[in-house]
């Protein structure tokens, strides 16, 4: 009896400390978490009180990406290409951090934030726009991406937030609300050289895979063959067409633990800075 009663204990004891561990790291997680937080939203504040996104209006320097086909007079594409390009001073921002290459912002979502490259994909996976650690990280462009003229498909990555900021509001973009909006279907970049607009064209999640990640292609066939891949993935149909003289650009970030949240948009309309 008293060997039973002490199995007893004993099993008590373990199941007692394993639960007193998780909630000593959970509260540690969440400490951190805030933390994260805090100096995430502190930054985003910093940086709002120095930088102003300017619109701009089409001027000499604008160009209109010329289409291979014919679009309908009611396709929300002619309205995309009236729209104001935004335009950024880079020069506080790069005072604060010499990576600082491009401004994007994603109608619809809270995605209104400067963006970063170095010399790998994972440095700002942990480190804040201001460098400092910080498991938010930041709105990172592939370092395989040439920014100064764009790739054939140029990448830009952030995690998914709970908060809702760097790309934890682009899941907005499966909901109705988002989809029902097609003022909602484009994004804006803005560098140092150029200040751009692109028109979504696909959207999805997908479990966890690179093959969306290429930056380089073989030929015209291979991209071809890569942009149909994107259409065929998204769970909505922007009636948008992809052609072999196209560039794409990429959002991706994290849906779950296993899976990846991916917008894809096209170059419509893009300006040179003087």
């Amino acid at each position: 009896m008293k060997k039973k009663l002490s199995i007893k204990k004993l099993i008590f004891l373990i199941i007692f400390i394993i639960s007193f561990i998780m909630l000593i790291i959970s509260i540690i997680n969440i400490i951190k978490w805030k933390k994260d937080n805090d100096l995430t939203s502190n930054i985003i504040q910093e940086i709002d009180n120095i930088v102003e996104v300017d619109t701009v209006k089409d001027n000499d320097n604008t160009e209109i990406i010329e289409q291979p086909e014919e679009i309908k007079k009611d396709n929300p594409y002619w309205d995309y290409i009236k729209m104001d390009l935004i335009n950024v001073d880079f020069k506080e921002l790069k005072n604060i951090n010499n990576d600082t290459i491009g401004w994007i912002k994603v109608n619809g979502t809270n995605i209104n934030y400067p963006f970063v490259q170095t010399t790998d994909n994972s440095y700002y996976l942990t480190h804040a726009f201001n460098k400092k650690y910080s498991d938010a990280g930041w709105v990172f462009a592939d370092y395989r991406n040439n920014m100064d003229v764009f790739d054939k498909n140029t990448i830009l990555y952030a995690h998914a937030r709970l908060d809702k900021t760097m790309f934890g509001s682009l899941k907005n973009i499966l909901k109705n609300g988002w989809l029902n909006d097609t003022n909602n279907y484009v994004v804006k970049l803005s560098t140092e050289k150029e200040n751009t607009l692109w028109q979504v064209f696909s959207i999805y999640h997908i479990p966890t895979t690179n093959d969306y990640i290429r930056v380089e292609f073989k030929d015209n066939d291979d991209f071809m063959n890569f942009a149909s891949m994107l259409l065929d993935r998204s769970i909505h149909n922007f009636n948008t067409t992809i052609s072999q003289n196209d560039k794409i650009l990429t959002l991706s970030t994290c849906y779950s633990n296993n899976q990846k949240l991916v917008l894809h948009a096209k170059l419509i309309k893009k300006e040179t800075r003087s």
